[in-house]
């Protein structure tokens, strides 16, 4: 398998940033995407909406389908299958990309924030995968994509953000058990996260503002390694925790500087769980 023309992805968020990223990159070969997100109107924080996304996405040679909704509503997760299924036939992939950042300390964290996580993070990522796994079935070649690290019991980062922590391991947990538990199905399952910090609104507003956006690189690096692992066998490729750059070292792309231009390797802010 070399292409995605004609794949049906089913992504949560993908208004902005990497999601939208990944979204294009798919789109450049005519695949179909179904965007579940809940950006249905213009906010003065966050650049874009699920329908200027939709409209980024028809433009890059793909299909689009906005569908507002929450990924946290089971009503809704169900009814995001049920017109991309109607809308395109059936779904290829899925790709876990919405999720929460709070970097609060235990006991500064609000009960909210926490909630919240876990249920974007970790429930989002099971009950999406879980409600298209009927679907992914009968695919040539399914596969589930879920946006998070692997998983690092080194105490710095257990004990630097411990719910955050908890919520992006959870992702991880859910996709490789998955990963496990449909194997004999062909359903792919794998994680995918970056060795540096990537140039996105939750960097920004959240991490370190211009300062940390200058030495980040570019959502596209995350779309091209995505692809590679979209593009793989399903049934010979599964259950891995992927790094970004490992995944296009193994493809043949070793030269990284466009993704970040202007700005020397040793001055990329590492990742906060790497």
């Amino acid at each position: 398998m070399t292409t995605l023309a004609g794949k049906t992805i089913l992504m949560s968020g993908g208004s902005r940033g990497i999601g939208l990223a990944i979204a294009i990159r798919a789109a450049q070969d005519g695949a179909n995407i179904a965007l579940l997100a809940k950006t249905d109107t213009p906010d003065p924080r966050l650049d874009g909406t699920i329908h200027t996304a939709a409209d980024a996405i028809r433009a890059a040679g793909g299909q689009a389908l906005a569908i507002v909704g929450d990924v946290r509503n089971d009503d809704d997760i169900q009814r995001a299958v049920f017109e991309t299924v109607g809308e395109f036939g059936g779904i290829d992939i899925v790709v876990n990309n919405a999720s929460v950042l709070n970097l609060s300390r235990t006991l500064d964290l609000d009960v909210k924030r926490y909630d919240l996580m876990q249920d974007v993070n970790v429930r989002g990522t099971f009950m999406l995968s879980r409600a298209a796994i009927p679907q992914l079935k009968e695919s040539a070649n399914p596969h589930i994509l879920s946006l998070s690290p692997p998983i690092n019991l080194d105490p710095k980062w257990l004990g630097g953000h411990t719910a955050y922590t908890m919520a992006k391991y959870g992702m991880t947990l859910a996709t490789l058990g998955i990963a496990a538990e449909f194997a004999r199905d062909g359903i792919a399952a794998n994680t995918l996260w970056p060795k540096t910090t990537i140039k996105t609104a939750a960097v920004g507003n959240i991490l370190g503002g211009e300062a940390m956006l200058a030495k980040s690189r570019t959502p596209e690096i995350y779309a091209d390694a995505a692809y590679e692992v979209l593009v793989r066998p399903s049934r010979e490729f599964t259950g891995q925790s992927l790094l970004v750059e490992d995944v296009l070292a193994a493809s043949g792309v070793t030269d990284l500087s466009k993704y970040s231009p202007g700005v020397d390797e040793s001055e990329l802010f590492p990742d906060i769980f790497l």
